[in-house]
């Protein structure tokens, strides 16, 4: 039997949430690298802070500057201040720790900081009504989002903007995906009822559960019973119109997901591509646990002279780097490291890629375009410019219920995603 993990001081915890939360927000680096390297004991609990910090920064650093009297130019003193304001505000229970605590944590990161962090969370404590209620009046710190990603949903979807912005800063749900060479799930969810883990059907073979578990809880899983993936990546094997003998690539196939589900659905032979061999390993773990085999291929979608065997696919699934627009309530850092023109990047690099797949692609055949962006520049508008660009080309209208056609925005039971189906004329 293993030994419980250690949980430190909770001086800790914030000091090391402080430290991610300024790798993030001042020096634009990735939440989930910044965490990888942190101590195990307490991690759980870091990334917690760190998430709900995240989700409301705007919130939380209008607050905080609310509270000052001059501008602080220490970065992390300013992130403590951001995680010490998220914990009095989601532990009324315990204010006086959570400030005693923060003020500990300020001693071990710069002994000036003491009194002023005392002194900012005290006095939010003090005027907590009046001061959140007037740093709201604008529109950033409401909806905890950047203001030009605000106008972009805006124009977007005039409509349905709002709906979007609060699904983003919601918790995601955990939603699972039965593999059908082991049954339904209606089968599974027996399981997971006698498991003591509560669940929902929310497609053929997806389960949402109530409370989020540990993968180790889930039956079966090392075996590849069952795999954790969003109800509305699920949707891109069942849009490829998959059958048995088909040859598919997966471009950009990392960390697996969907791979996994192309194998479960037909007996193909299936190419898994992507430029980065490290993630490259992370399909390979995936598919021996599902005990599902493909080729793995590592080089660049764009360049298909590096890797192409010159034989053409029946099936391409092109799930296209993109800003992850769609999935920030699974990565709020997103919103904070990502800049307007990065957008111009991304479909740029999506322009690249599609036109250089669909050499790849037999005549007669479909490849999906998919990424999980909800952001226009980077879905049916670029989709638009490659049919222009190809007389070849054409798009195939998609079943189900679309805000737009093919684009899903977050909400209760899926992230934010969008598909193009072409069919190769």
């Amino acid at each position: 039997m293993s030994e419980p993990i250690h949980q430190p001081p909770l001086r800790q915890l914030l000091k090391r949430a402080a430290y991610a939360v300024d790798a993030v927000v001042h020096k634009g680096q990735n939440l989930n690298r910044v965490l990888a390297q942190q101590p195990v004991e307490g991690r759980a609990t870091v990334q917690d802070i760190c998430y709900g910090s995240l989700r409301e920064y705007a919130l939380l650093a209008a607050l905080r500057d609310a509270l000052l009297s001059n501008p602080l130019k220490d970065s992390l003193i300013a992130a403590l201040l951001v995680v010490g304001l998220r914990q009095l505000r989601v532990r009324p229970d315990a204010t006086h720790t959570v400030v005693n605590e923060a003020v500990e944590a300020a001693a071990a990161i710069q002994p000036w900081a003491r009194g002023l962090v005392n002194g900012v969370l005290r006095n939010y404590l003090r005027q907590a009504d009046a001061l959140s209620a007037a740093v709201i009046r604008k529109e950033s710190v409401r909806w905890n989002y950047p203001q030009w990603w605000i106008d972009k949903l805006r124009v977007a979807y005039p409509e349905h903007w709002q709906a979007a912005l609060t699904a983003g800063n919601q918790h995601a749900p955990m939603t699972l995906r039965v593999n059908q060479h082991h049954g339904s799930a209606a089968t599974y969810l027996e399981l997971l009822r006698d498991a003591g883990v509560e669940a929902t059907q929310t497609g053929a073979f997806a389960l949402q559960l109530v409370q989020p578990v540990a993968v180790a809880q889930l039956p079966g899983f090392a075996s590849g019973r069952v795999s954790v993936q969003d109800a509305g990546a699920q949707l891109a094997a069942p849009l490829l119109d998959l059958h048995d003998g088909l040859r598919v690539l997966d471009a950009c196939a990392a960390p697996g997901g969907k791979t996994g589900h192309i194998l479960e659905t037909a007996d193909v032979a299936l190419t898994a591509l992507d430029s980065d061999m490290a993630r490259l390993e992370r399909v390979r773990e995936n598919l021996d646990r599902l005990q599902l085999k493909a080729t793995l291929a590592c080089g660049d979608a764009a360049q298909p002279d590096t890797w192409w065997d010159g034989q053409p696919f029946d099936r391409i699934l092109a799930d296209v780097p993109c800003s992850a627009s769609g999935v920030v309530r699974r990565h709020p850092d997103i919103k904070w490291l990502r800049r307007p023109d990065d957008i111009a990047h991304f479909a740029a690099q999506q322009a690249a890629m599609l036109p250089a797949l669909w050499r790849c692609l037999a005549h007669g055949g479909k490849l999906l375009y998919a990424t999980c962006s909800i952001f226009p520049e980077e879905n049916q508008r670029q989709v638009d410019a490659f049919l222009d660009r190809h007389d070849d080309a054409s798009q195939l209208d998609l079943e189900g219920e679309w805000i737009n056609p093919g684009q899903l925005l977050p909400d209760e039971q899926h992230d934010g995603f969008f598909y193009a189906l072409l069919a190769k004329n």
